[in-house]
């Protein structure tokens, strides 16, 4: 006698054209990564304008300069506690917990580099910037395409970020890092002209990228700003209190979640790698 046993299978969901579209920019930007042309770091890239001493510790501004990436990471992380049980999904609740853990540990990076500028320092610096650009990626993924999307998403930057960092340190090519860190945040740009998902967290992804743009241009013009202030701040100083004001967008959509929470409003819990849904309502019932 044959006996037939059904046993239950997981089905999973078809790729979505979204998923599709990032992917095929995720592997664009990998091929331009390890097969565009070979991009050599600039032999003035630790000749930074203000190596002035304060306090006994050198390089001082461009060091202290890191506090407000280090006091926005722990600002997010207690945000993120206070919230109610539920408020976030799991996926976009990794993703703001990976941006902002990131954030103390670029903070953290950033500062031994520019306490003596050199590229051992610099490697640490570059690794702990993996870790944002990750959690602020998934993020903007989860948001835009689907939570399976964030997860891949983060995934890849996690993975590329340190090998890009590495290969940049034995073979002196910056290009894959260029890619991992421009190509990046050309990724978040796209993402942020597509409709957010009902539901995901409100993250206004513009803005974001706005501010890092901002300290991209304070960095590039380092000196520029040096001499125009008279020597009283450079612009790679400017650059980290910039860099870490683009963690603002992410922690009003935090307060704007926590506040709506506390007013008893529709309460709105992801599930499923898609976006399918469920909502629950308090609803009063009368006697």
């Amino acid at each position: 006698m044959t006996f037939l046993i059904s046993l239950p299978t997981r089905r999973h969901k078809p790729v979505t054209r979204a998923e599709a579209g990032l992917l095929l920019g995720v592997i664009a930007l990998l091929a331009l990564a390890v097969f565009g042309p070979v991009l050599p770091a600039s032999v003035h890239q630790h000749g930074f304008a203000d190596r002035r001493a304060l306090w006994g510790i050198p390089c001082a501004m461009d060091v202290l300069s890191n506090l407000p990436l280090a006091i926005a990471g722990v600002w997010g992380l207690r945000a993120l506690r206070r919230l109610a049980a539920g408020a976030l999904d799991h996926t976009s609740h990794a993703m703001v917990t990976l941006f902002f853990v990131g954030l103390v540990c670029t903070a953290m990076g950033s500062g031994v580099y520019h306490w003596q500028p050199q590229d051992a320092g610099l490697l640490w610096d570059r690794l702990g910037m993996v870790l944002p650009f990750a959690g602020l990626l998934g993020l903007a993924a989860t948001s835009r395409v689907s939570q399976r999307a964030g997860w891949a998403t983060a995934g890849a930057m996690l993975l590329a970020g340190p090998l890009a960092v590495l290969w940049w340190s034995h073979a002196g090519n910056l290009m894959p890092w260029a890619v991992v860190q421009l190509g990046g945040m050309l990724v978040v740009l796209a993402l942020a002209c597509w409709p957010r998902r009902d539901g995901a967290l409100a993250v206004h992804l513009g803005a974001v990228i706005g501010l890092y743009a901002v300290a991209k241009l304070f960095e590039a013009a380092d000196h520029a700003v040096f001499d125009a202030t008279a020597q009283w701040v450079s612009g790679h100083s400017i650059k980290h209190v910039f860099a870490a004001s683009a963690a603002w967008p992410v922690l009003l959509a935090l307060a704007a979640l926590r506040n709506s929470g506390a007013r008893g409003a529709p309460h709105v819990t992801l599930s499923g790698q898609n976006g399918a849904h469920t909502v629950g309502v308090a609803r009063r019932f009368r006697a």
